[in-house]
């Protein structure tokens, strides 16, 4: 890859490891539901200028429902219930082991042999991971991280088979699926006129988070990511994300002092070795240590 984009994943992959910073402050001040519709909201904006991609309606709502809605909507539940931060940035990336599961089950694909070792890696630092619930960490919050992991996971397997699109008109046009199902629920469990009370009431660090999310987290990265998929091989690009979740464990802990504990950290670890073997290309890496230049 050339430097400079090089230097554009690693900035996506901070963004987005910074986004469960943002997600924690904004959600001192809004809901959940409102949390999702707000983002989305803004994300949205461009579909204004932007034409749609040629890609089926139902095709747009369903990687809407799940890619986006099921996944921040049920992530924001999470960590509004007890899912720390660092720790959520972690265990959501669970989502590459859920979406080998489901292409074995939909797709019918074999998984590899480092598909499977990274699987069992994975599965078994989310029940290191499960032996410390109640320091810090609580059931309810676990299980909506995971739910939003398989969200994701599902989502991955709907765009797995969409034709070449462009991600940025991609990325707008299916947020405007969340902010509908999301201010529903914002409607049926909180007063009528919540949201504008609770805008009217946030201090600038809840609203400069919510655009963080909207417009750096959901536009702009995504937007950036999908070039880079465009121009090099996704074995090439991919193994940038696994920076998100190291970005997100060390800023929740400096920002808001997250600690954790030895189990908690062999669990995370082991995560990401499961994540990494799953989606680095050891087998190009290992052939490219062992050549010899040319004399």
């Amino acid at each position: 890859m050339r430097p400079f984009h090089i230097f554009l994943a690693v900035c996506a992959a901070c963004i987005w490891g910074l986004a469960y910073v943002a997600t924690k402050i904004a959600l001192g001040s809004f809901s959940p539901p409102q949390l999702t519709a707000m983002r989305f909201l803004i994300a949205c904006a461009p579909a204004l200028l932007l034409p749609r991609p040629k890609v089926p309606i139902h095709r747009l709502v369903g990687i809407g429902l799940t890619l986006f809605t099921g996944q921040f909507l049920l992530q924001f539940f999470g960590i509004a219930n007890g899912m720390p931060p660092g720790l959520a940035s972690v265990v959501s990336q669970t989502q590459g082991m859920f979406t080998v599961m489901l292409a074995v089950l939909v797709l019918k694909e074999r998984p590899t042999a480092r598909e499977s070792i990274g699987m069992i890696s994975g599965l078994a630092g989310l029940a290191m991971i499960g032996l410390t619930v109640g320091n810090g960490l609580t059931i309810v919050g676990l299980l909506l991280v995971l739910a939003s992991a398989l969200s994701w996971s599902i989502g991955n397997i709907l765009l797995k088979r969409l034709p070449p699109v462009d991600m940025l008109h991609l990325v707008v046009w299916i947020s405007l699926v969340p902010p509908l199902p999301a201010l529903a629920i914002s409607g049926m469990t909180e007063e009528w006129g919540a949201l504008p009370s609770s805008l009217m009431a946030a201090p600038w660090q809840a609203i400069a988070s919510t655009l963080y999310l909207g417009v750096v987290a959901t536009v702009l990265a995504y937007a950036v990511w999908g070039k880079l998929l465009r121009t090099y091989p996704t074995a090439t690009v991919t193994p940038f994300a696994l920076l998100a979740p190291c970005v997100g464990a060390a800023s929740s802990a400096f920002v808001f002092g997250e600690q954790f504990t030895n189990l908690r950290l062999a669990g995370m670890a082991a995560i990401l070795v499961g994540l990494a073997i799953v989606l680095v290309p050891f087998d190009k890496l290992a052939a490219l240590c062992v050549a010899r230049p040319n004399k």
